[in-house]
């Protein structure tokens, strides 16, 4: 069984790092983008994955 990678989500406009998710071995060749509330901005915004 293959253990799930961890993911890291950053705030694209304050770049604060407020997210960690799981995500599954087939999907490891695109990186994550997501809408959700960053609470140092205070709004959603737009968060990518990180290294």
């Amino acid at each position: 069984m293959a253990k799930d990678d961890k993911a890291t989500l950053a705030c694209t406009e304050c770049l604060s790092r407020n997210y960690t998710m799981s995500r599954s071995a087939a999907a490891k060749n695109r990186r994550l983008e997501l809408k959700k509330y960053c609470p140092k901005c205070g709004k959603v915004t737009l968060h990518k994955e990180t290294k």
